[in-house]
């Protein structure tokens, strides 16, 4: 088994909780965390890879063993072979341990404890602090008292990375199939950032041919620009492309946009005072 950044295979290593990944962003290997083992999300975002995604939240989740299996996994990593014998030789570091999985984390009523469980294996593992924490969520249950006290957990090198395809009501419809209302993103958005270091992750993609409207790129601009100017303490934008194929009932509407494309959107989010990093 060789990783690939292109494949994330939940069952990659044969465990229950526990897979790894080459990860295009985190640029490095990723301890991926699935909390969502019923392929359950609360969303439906038209460019999701899971096959048999179903509506709904993450099932009853074992703590101890995804302990168990975290913690011989992670020691595979750093105290053992794992890197050289099964990941490209430029991508042999060891970056963090990322709650994402087939749905969202957050919706698990043990993110909390999931949380507490990945801070004590990642602190024994790596003192110096090479490796993070990440999430990778819609952010539509930041609200919520549980999810809170997970993110309480994170430090001041670990990342919450909150989706934010559209920052309008039609484009959350169209892209993620629900519609929380602005307000609420707006919310739950403060509400991370306050509580751990936060990046805006934004997939964008051409449908029928077509890249995200004039109107739609405006929006998310005009949005960005709000937060920074109200204090909002964002990192800065993730804008990502289309890396792996659909498993929804769209996934022929859609098609990867170019670089170029991707670095002009880029350059005009940063307007609004943001880092941005594009991964095509």
């Amino acid at each position: 088994m060789t990783l690939r950044h292109d494949r994330h295979e939940r069952d990659a290593a044969g465990l229950t909780y526990v897979y790894p990944v080459v990860s295009r962003r985190a640029r490095g290997v990723s301890v991926g965390i699935n909390l969502n083992t019923n392929r359950a999300c609360n969303w439906r975002c038209v460019y999701c890879q899971v096959p048999g995604l179903v509506r709904g939240k993450a099932p009853e989740v074992d703590l101890g063993q995804l302990e168990r299996e975290l913690r011989a996994f992670v020691r595979s990593i750093a105290l053992g072979d794992f890197l050289a014998e099964h990941v490209p030789e430029d991508s042999r570091r060891w970056n963090d341990i990322a709650f994402s999985g087939d749905g969202e984390p957050t919706s698990s009523p043990q993110f909390a404890g999931a949380v507490a469980i990945a801070r004590d294996v990642l602190d024994e593992f790596d003192p110096l602090g090479s490796a993070r924490l990440v999430l990778i969520t819609n952010g539509s249950l930041v609200h919520q008292r549980g999810v809170q006290d997970g993110l309480r957990l994170f430090g001041t090198r670990d990342e919450v990375w909150f989706k934010l395809d559209s920052a309008t009501e039609e484009g959350l419809r169209a892209i993620n199939d629900v519609a929380p209302g602005l307000e609420r993103v707006r919310t739950n958005l403060r509400t991370a950032a306050e509580l751990a270091p936060t990046w805006i992750q934004t997939c964008v993609f051409a449908r029928n041919g077509e890249p995200p409207s004039e109107a739609e790129q405006a929006a998310l601009v005009e949005f960005l620009g709000e937060r920074v100017k109200e204090g909002v303490a964002l990192h800065g934008v993730l804008l990502y492309g289309l890396a792996r194929e659909s498993h929804q009932p769209e996934a022929s509407e859609l098609s990867r946009l170019d670089l170029a494309w991707l670095e002009r959107y880029a350059a005009r989010i940063a307007t609004t005072g943001l880092e941005v990093r594009v991964h095509p």
